[in-house]
């Protein structure tokens, strides 16, 4: 997948609180259709942002399990809140998307492939766990055996302008994942939001050409080295307040030597395999096919639709379901996430933004469970070693 992208480390300009606005317009300018956070029923997602005035001001979204609220901040920042309740997942891999088309003819069939999505899509306040996670998108559906087409036609048309966490909520645990607090490549443009007694504005760095394109029209001033070193230590800090951690060592190991634990039972009796948090996780990307036809047998379509491991039918073989169980299905979606990922892409298909955490109707926290099964098997360790010996 093309790519301009630098991994950090590039030019730093300011731009002044005030002038936010010029910049969302330069980018409406340059024709893309600009995506943000919003306050959409209660809740800050991504949605089209026309003008600065959609952009949540001096809000902020308090999450724990099972839990978000908005709140009302004492300040004027225009991206104060923790993450935004869903990913960027919807816009780059839609819930639903045209596989093929087949079209009677007088002599048999036609068939086509999906239209190319050539929409310039640029994504103000993206924060560093939701950009990880289209990262890690770009090397599974993009860069793979199988590579997704519309995916790659979409992202080759985006604009990537992330918002660096200086602050982290209850639920957030990037910093375990090496998904934050600070955006490290991918970006067009990196912003970290400053206020400061009266002073109130942005250290923005430059990612790639695309970034730098946008930046050109607005007449900046380059930062000083303090500036720069100044939106540092407001990042720094968000590493600190995690409101969850994930010890990853060695946890791929842990959790296949751990799949007959009967801590599982202890999950599984929690879980309503509603598949909550595989709509809001950032990452996931299982799917099913559904073949349609109109009413007269002229057209038929293909159509790929999001799945989730959790319900009963995703495993489902001659013969009825592999995983049956809550339990089963729970255990799956977890220790394929935290290990089995690894093996198939290199990589964690976790970015810790917590909203499997927040999002479970019932609180069930996946750094809970992953820091129980450690300890589970840290107690039955012994007793391996004695069997072994």
């Amino acid at each position: 997948m093309p790519d301009d992208s630098t991994h950090g480390g590039g030019e730093h300009f300011i731009l002044d609180g005030k002038a936010l606005p010029d910049l969302v317009q330069s980018i409406i300018n340059a024709g893309y259709w600009l995506i943000g956070p919003a306050v959409r029923d209660g809740a800050i997602i991504y949605d089209e942002i026309k003008s600065c005035s959609d952009l949540p001001r001096s809000m902020t979204d308090t999450q724990e399990a099972g839990t978000y609220r908005l709140q009302q901040r004492s300040d004027q920042a225009w991206f104060g809140f923790n993450t935004c309740a869903q990913s960027l997942k919807p816009f780059l891999y839609p819930p639903t998307a045209t596989v093929c088309r087949a079209t009677r003819e007088k002599q048999g069939y036609s068939i086509t492939g999906p239209t190319s999505d050539t929409t310039k899509m640029a994504f103000l306040g993206v924060r560093p766990c939701d950009l990880g996670a289209v990262l890690i998108h770009d090397r599974v559906l993009a860069d793979g055996e199988y590579a997704d087409e519309s995916y790659i036609s979409r992202r080759e048309n985006t604009l990537l302008i992330a918002v660096n966490c200086t602050e982290a909520g209850n639920t957030c645990f990037c910093a375990s994942m090496e998904a934050g607090p600070k955006a490290s490549q991918g970006f067009d443009l990196a912003m970290t939001e400053i206020i400061e007694n009266d002073d109130h504005y942005f250290v923005v760095e430059i990612g790639s050409q695309k970034g730098r394109s946008v930046v050109s029209t607005l007449s900046l001033a380059s930062a000083t080295k303090e500036q720069v070193l100044q939106a540092d230590r407001r990042i720094r800090p968000a590493a600190e307040q995690m409101g969850r951690s994930l010890d990853t060592s060695g946890i791929r190991d842990v959790l296949v030597r751990n799949i007959d634990n009967v801590y599982w039972d202890s999950v599984g009796r929690r879980c309503l395999s509603c598949g909550n948090c595989t709509l809001v996780c950032p990452t996931c990307f299982c799917s099913t096919v559904q073949d349609v036809t109109d009413l007269t047998g002229a057209e038929a379509e293909r159509i790929r639709r999001w799945d989730s491991c959790f319900n009963l039918e995703f495993s489902h073989i001659h013969g009825g379901s592999v995983r049956h169980s809550p339990k089963a299905r729970y255990r799956q979606w977890i220790t394929h996430k935290l290990a089995f990922w690894h093996d198939q892409f290199g990589t964690s298909g976790c970015v810790g933004c917590g909203r499997c955490i927040t999002w479970c109707p019932v609180g069930i926290d996946i750094t809970a469970e992953a820091h129980a099964i450690r300890e589970h098997d840290l107690q039955a360790a012994p007793v391996k070693e004695k069997t072994e010996v």
